[in-house]
């Protein structure tokens, strides 16, 4: 894959989770079931949320109810911070070189993130803690569009129109990355350029930067 592959591109959007950030969600697994949480693994999907864990990501409970039905889930007291360091967990790093790609390429091109995501993640990543230089996620990104703000989650086509209304981007000058094959799926349906990422995928080359 080479630059023609950015031929007649002028917006980029990024997945976040599997794609930036480097996933590791049996950690999360593990965090969450020595918290109380017996059916973590049912419910904790590197893709896709299932019960509680899905309505946070879309935004139909808030943080505040997610803590209290964790807490009924696993039928004790759980301090807000070991949920939220159990959330935490699905992040197992963020390769420096990723967040230079991103300063790089906002340079030349618009640059979005389009996530699922959950306010638990997002407060961390609004901090200065997201980076080793204390940037905050919005400052490597032009607009950050995430489900739990939008009301959908990836692949529904609710939250690309979203996105492609407010951003008033055309897709076929748009390369949409992510880790999930059903919202690449939906990606190319509406007339994105698309590329799949694999969880912590090293993919400069199709920016011509390897």
């Amino acid at each position: 894959m080479h630059n023609n592959y950015l031929k007649g591109i002028k917006n980029i959007v990024f997945d976040l989770g599997g794609v930036i950030v480097t996933l590791e969600r049996d950690e999360a697994v593990r965090r969450f079931t020595a918290a109380g949480l017996a059916n973590a693994d049912e419910l904790l999907d590197a893709y896709h949320q299932k019960g509680i864990f899905l309505a946070l990501e879309e935004g139909k409970i808030t943080k505040e109810a997610f803590y209290t039905a964790i807490r009924k889930e696993a039928g004790r007291t759980i301090a807000s911070e070991v949920i939220d360091h159990a959330w935490l967990g699905f992040l197992k790093e963020i390769p420096l070189y990723k967040l230079e790609m991103l300063e790089t390429l906002k340079k030349k091109y618009k640059v979005y993130l389009l996530s699922n995501t959950n306010p638990v993640i997002m407060d961390w990543a609004r901090s200065p803690a997201f980076s080793p230089q204390g940037k905050r996620i919005d400052e490597f990104f032009d607009k950050i569009y995430t489900s739990y703000e939008i009301g959908y989650t990836k692949p529904a086509p609710e939250i690309f129109h979203f996105m492609i209304k407010d951003s008033g981007m055309i897709l076929s000058e748009t390369l949409f990355i992510d880790d999930g094959l059903a919202n690449i799926e939906m990606g190319e349906k509406l007339g994105m350029r698309t590329y799949l990422a694999t969880n912590g995928e090293d993919f400069r080359s199709i920016f011509g930067m390897l």
